[in-house]
């Protein structure tokens, strides 16, 4: 299996942001976390992953961060979105059928051409070509059978498509075709999926939203049951400043700057935590 798994949790324009401020953040305290034997990307923590294994530096994708949103266009997540996640999870009788409602939610809103959505996560991502010299896995969910899967380079679905099946919010963007089959974000069913580090010694967790319902467990309810199986784990999450630089929306590339450099400055706080776990002594 490996040694170190570094998660990435979902979180919009401003989790992008915040992410690689933080890794910035980290890689200047010594501590290089995209050299992880496995690099877990869901929504947001996708296109992150997608990044941090491409061959441009971390300092290159930090301040593109920084660069002024322009031709970017905010959106929210819906009234009619939150309200079906939240009802999904209270009426049905498994997870399963309630990421089928959310899915058909999803597949019945209007949110534009898929093509059109596709040209923009192409443009974000560096490289797109799954890495070869590290193991990507990038989450979706089936918008038809409610599904979950982890997309990688054998998976045989284009880097491209995968991260923007795991980026499609339901409701907010469209769902992704590959295969014939239509994807949803992998966050429907956990905004991290940390679980997925399963096996790995040490566990890094970076989570925007640290998001925990009946329908999608949190980032640190799976890092405790990981912890029970004997990985060291960390779950980082924004601070009070960086909350405060996202703002309650999530999807406004006008936060993305203040993001960035919140993650950067948080980094020094929990550099020794990470430390601990990424480095520690093996037992």
């Amino acid at each position: 299996m490996g040694e170190r798994a570094l998660v990435l949790g979902g979180g919009g324009v401003t989790g992008v942001a915040w992410e690689l401020g933080l890794l910035a953040g980290l890689a200047d305290a010594g501590l290089g976390l995209g050299g992880a034997d496995v690099v877990i990307g869901t929504s947001a923590g996708s296109v992150v992953g997608a990044q941090l294994t491409s061959d441009t530096p971390l300092e290159t994708l930090y301040q593109r961060q920084l660069a002024p949103p322009d031709g970017e266009i905010a959106t929210v997540i819906g009234k009619r979105t939150v309200l079906t996640m939240a009802g999904s999870a209270l009426v049905s009788p498994d997870v399963r059928t309630a990421r089928r409602r959310i899915g058909r939610m999803a597949l019945g809103a209007d949110t534009g051409p898929e093509a059109e959505r596709r040209k923009v996560i192409e443009s974000r991502l560096n490289s797109h070509e799954w890495p070869r010299e590290r193991r990507l896995l990038v989450t979706a969910v089936d918008a038809h059978t409610g599904e979950f899967t982890a997309f990688h380079s054998g998976s045989g679905a284009p880097l491209v498509d995968a991260v923007a099946a795991s980026c499609a919010v339901p409701g907010v963007w469209p769902c992704v075709t590959i295969d014939g089959r239509r994807w949803m974000d992998g966050g429907v069913r956990s905004s991290a999926n940390a679980d997925l580090a399963h096996g790995f010694r040490r566990v890094v967790v970076l989570a925007p939203m640290a998001l925990h319902s009946p329908l999608m467990p949190g980032p640190r309810q799976q890092a405790d049951r990981l912890r029970r199986d004997g990985a060291h784990v960390a779950v980082i999450t924004p601070d009070a400043f960086a909350r405060q630089a996202i703002g309650r929306n999530v999807l406004d590339p006008a936060r993305r700057a203040d993001a960035a450099r919140a993650g950067r400055e948080q980094a020094p706080s929990v550099a020794p935590l990470v430390n601990d776990v990424w480095q520690g002594a093996r037992s």
